[in-house]
């Protein structure tokens, strides 16, 4: 332990005077309601775990809990969380019942169904929360590097929700773990020479050369626990020459040394319980008590080990330092530790905890071991069970090792590297694909494995080298399972499409020419099916051919069952927008809305980002933007990014040229280097949006050409031939308006619907004169009328004012004009109200400026809690839904009533439009 001395009132350690100023600013806000979260990062023994022993002694008036990361216990899946948890489980009653219910899974009260991790981590954000409500919280998590990947993305998350929760959580790292990047992070470095010169001498009982202490201190860099442990165990000759300190170990292998040599000093018993202690990570001294007895060792030796300061046995068994469990168990030979584990294994409660049990007889044998590896495929079975993919993964690599029989091991090595590959880890995914490969695999095996590869490659890289890898597995997968190798083409197919023409044209064209040769699908196929054929239909024979089947589709995709939706769900809308229909929104928030109730956080941001994308269509560009910080806000906690096409959306219909500009030329520098095509032409459709809105048009043009070339599938070249035949009308280029139309109308007519009728008659109005024009005019207005897609008919009044105005018709030009401006400005489209606003002058009109609105103060959080409160939603049930603490929802009302200047919920309905009238103005 670190020497400490008392400053004021406080007991502070010896050199460390700024970093216990940190932890007392941090316990500070803490009390004064505020939550903290902080990273303490350093090497082996620079003295973290001496930082949280002086901050958890200097909180006696606050709720404490600690855990521990166990390097041995790192794909056991919540294994440190349930040490965080365990003393706050009393209050799982208080918690809405889907948070309680998946906690009660994963903590082994109840069976139930695996829960999503991140509704099991909104259970903890407001199990934490209720817990400060009482009183002020502090949880303390040591060795936070080798915290398992559940428990790490958990507490992460709750250290970035927590914003009005008197709640701490102060994390100790030797490396920067990946969760917590995001989390504030103080570096602690080696005390300073003088503070290192007295602890050196606390552990001295000699004089030292002053020339060998220095070398010392220069080589441990200040590190507190190697200045106190590297002497023990030397000579005073050896410490006078200096020829006990090696140079060429690295310092926490060194710090592990001087403790192996004290280790070599105690009794043989004493040194194998020391092994049982380490092996069992729990603490449970009840336990560690029944293997001693059950390995015959003396149960004096545990004063030996406590005397010689290595051990404490009080209420939990606890190592003097985390290295002193690293030195104790790699310093064992591997049959003490296998006598060891089969101990544990069989004092553990099989009923009780088997999945423990089987992980101590893995470690236990000496070979291949089929019951003990059935026993690891039934643990991994019920680690799914409780949302635990990594644990999965974990024990299906154990089972592995310890299979004999080649089948078998094909299958199990499959199995974890599947499961490896949903928890997110894909360098294990790809090693395990290895390890399946060198049994040997049959066929179906085999297309498993590349079905599995081709989706590594499609996550990882989203380029253009899953489409055919995807494409290879699926033709495989037929003669064994159809409904697989069918999931495995819609899966290519959107590689493909991702893709585009970077690479994604020659796979696309053959994706659809195997699928067409399926076996004709069912008469009720399921919604997935119909999807991937109608998307086949569409490249190989047109719009024509395909629209029956892809409005089949779109309506089929609406009871898309909800295993399906997480997994496959966003592809099913593009049948809506194929076909001209306005639906898609409906179909996308019912999809958002099952993937928020199944707690799939990882996903939602997905969905989040699609329904932004319609709002856009729709004109509600304020919910658009909501949906988007929401996004955001998830994807910061979960580290998984969605790229910004929604956001792209929103700034080119507003106008902001700058914004959108720096991320147009983002988005298509980054997606051409990596092949992501999709990408690529997104950002030149939204330019053309915002060149048009800006009336420049010969950019327009060039933009809208970049899409209509070069994309492979319609979607986004429907959209921008509309774009592309307005700017071609403005710059008089006639051929290329007339061209553009013609592939447009062959999508538009077999649609029928009033957004098809409405975009080609407006078209045709862009590109005919006299009473033609006003005629498709007249029709494109009555169409869009019979919409929601008010940015679309704002732009047809806007686009038949001007003609209007050119012909000299001023009276009726200012009408439609005018039209257009509100409406422009309602929904928030600034550079298409200032075009109105030109044309408007020159048409001799008086142009009034926009007042703000009250509610524009207010962040798009601010906003969307303000809105849920005036809809009668409860504080718990915004929490919820938002993925927030409930404290922190009051302390974001509590700041809406402020900018609003009301002091009451039922005043919110003055103070923001009726919901009603929301969905009437879309």
């Amino acid at each position: 332990m670190e020497s400490s001395h008392v400053v004021g009132r406080h007991t502070t350690l010896l050199g460390r005077l700024d970093e216990c100023a940190v932890l007392d600013s941090l316990v500070a806000d803490i009390r004064r309601g505020d939550s903290r979260s902080l990273v303490l990062d350093g090497e082996a023994g620079i003295g973290k775990t001496a930082l949280l022993d002086y901050l958890v002694a200097s909180v006696s008036d606050l709720t404490v809990v600690r855990a521990m990361g166990v390097e041995s216990e790192m794909e056991l899946a919540f294994a440190s969380l349930h040490q965080a948890c365990a003393p706050l489980l009393d209050r799982l009653e208080r918690l809405p019942v889907p948070q309680r219910q998946a906690l009660e899974v994963v903590f082994g009260l109840s069976a139930g169904a695996a829960p999503n991790r991140f509704l099991v981590a909104l259970g903890v954000l407001s199990l934490f929360s209720e817990v400060a409500a009482e009183r002020p919280l502090l949880c303390v998590v040591d060795d936070a590097q080798w915290l398992d990947q559940a428990s790490a993305l958990t507490l992460a998350f709750v250290a970035r929700r927590l914003q009005a929760d008197p709640v701490g959580l102060v994390f100790a790292s030797r490396e920067a773990s990946e969760a917590l990047v995001q989390i504030r992070r103080l570096e602690v470095h080696g005390v300073r020479n003088g503070d290192a010169r007295t602890l050196l001498e606390s552990a001295l009982r000699f004089k030292l050369d002053e020339p060998v202490r220095d070398r010392i201190i220069a080589e441990t860099r200040g590190n507190p626990l190697a200045l106190l442990e590297l002497p023990r165990g030397l000579t005073a000759t050896q410490l006078a020459g200096g020829f006990g300190l090696t140079e060429a170990q690295a310092l926490s292998g060194r710090i592990e040394d001087s403790f192996v040599r004290r280790l070599s000093t105690l009794p043989c018993d004493a040194r194998r319980l020391l092994l049982v202690a380490a092996a069992e990570p729990l603490g449970d001294p009840f336990l560690m008590r029944r293997a001693v007895e059950w390995l015959g060792l003396d149960p004096v030796a545990a004063r030996a080990a406590e005397a010689e300061g290595l051990l404490a046995i009080s209420e939990r068994v606890t190592f003097r330092h985390p290295l002193v469990r690293s030195a104790v168990y790699r310093s064992a030979t591997v049959q003490d530790r296998r006598s060891v584990h089969l101990a544990l294994a069989e004092v553990t409660d099989r009923e009780a905890d088997p999945d423990r049990r089987a992980w101590h007889l893995a470690a236990a044998a000496a070979g291949p071991d089929e019951q003990v590896a059935s026993e690891l495929e039934r643990s991994a079975s019920r680690a799914q069970g409780r949302g635990g993919l990594a644990a999965a993964a974990a024990f299906l690599q154990r089972a592995v090792a310890l299979t004999e029989e080649p089948g078998r091991g094909a299958d199990r090595a499959l199995g974890a590297a599947e499961a490896s590959f949903q928890a997110g880890a894909i360098e294990a995914a790809v090693r395990l694909l290895g390890v399946a490969r060198t049994y040997g695999l049959d066929g179906f095996q085999s297309a498993r494995a590349d079905l599995l590869r081709g989706h590594i490659a499609m996550v990882s890289r989203y380029g253009n080298e899953a489409a055919p890898l995807l494409l290879e597995a699926a033709k495989r997968l037929e003669p064994f399972d159809l409904s697989l190798a069918r999931r495995a083409y819609l899966t290519a197919w959107s590689a493909a499409v991702s893709a585009n023409h970077l690479g994604g044209a020659d796979v696309l064209a053959e994706i659809c020419r195997a699928v067409r040769a399926l076996p004709p699908l069912p008469p009720d196929p399921h919604p997935l099916d119909l999807v991937i054929e109608a998307f086949a239909v569409l490249i190989i024979d047109g719009h024509a051919v395909a629209t029956p089947l892809l409005q089949r589709a779109a309506k089929a995709g609406m009871q898309l069952p909800v295993e399906d939706v997480v997994r496959w769900g966003f592809q099913v809308p593009a049948a809506s927008h194929a076909t001209w229909n306005d639906n898609a929104i409906e179909i996308y928030e019912r999809q958002a809305q099952v993937v928020r109730d199944a707690g799939a956080l990882a996903e939602l941001p997905i969905y989040l980002q699609s329904v932004a994308l319609e709002r856009t269509w729709l004109g509600d560009l304020s919910g658009a933007a909501r949906l988007v910080a929401e996004s955001e806000s998830i994807s910061t906690s979960t580290g998984i990014q969605v790229p910004p096409f929604a956001l792209l959306r929103i700034l080119c219909l507003q106008g902001r040229q700058a914004e959108a500009s720096e991320l147009i030329a983002g988005v298509i520098e980054r997606g051409t280097a990596q092949g992501q095509g999709q990408g690529v032409l997104v950002a030149y459709w939204s330019a053309a949006v915002l060149y048009n809105s800006l009336g420049r048009y010969e950019e327009a043009a060039s933009a809208a050409r970049e899409v209509v070339t070069k994309s492979i599938f319609p979607l986004l070249w429907m959209w921008a031939l509309f774009e592309l035949v307005e700017a071609a009308a403005r710059i008089g280029d006639a051929k290329l308006g007339c061209d553009a139309l013609d592939r447009l109308a062959a999508t538009t007519q077999p649609a029928g619907t009033p957004f098809a009728r409405g975009i080609e008659a407006r078209c045709r109005a862009l590109l005919a004169d006299g009473d033609d024009a006003e005629e498709s005019f007249g029709e494109a207005i009555e169409q869009f009328s019979r919409t929601r897609l008010r940015p679309e008919l704002a732009r047809t009044h806007l686009l038949y004012g001007e003609w209007l105005r050119r012909k000299g018709r001023r009276v009726d030009a200012r009408e439609r004009l005018r039209t257009a401006h509100e409406m422009f400005v309602s929904i928030g489209m600034e550079a298409f109200a200032e075009r109105a606003s030109r044309e408007l002058l020159a048409a001799g009109a008086i142009v009034r400026k926009r007042s703000p609105e009250t509610r524009d103060e207010l962040t798009p959080q601010e906003e969307q809690i303000a809105r849920l409160a005036r809809d009668g939603r409860s504080n718990p049930e915004i929490a919820a839904k938002l993925f927030l603490s409930r404290r922190t929802v009051e302390w974001h009302l509590g700041k809406v009533f402020s900018k609003l200047g009301i002091s009451s919920r039922s005043e919110l309905r003055d103070a923001l439009p009726s919901a009603a009238r929301e969905r009437a103005l879309m």
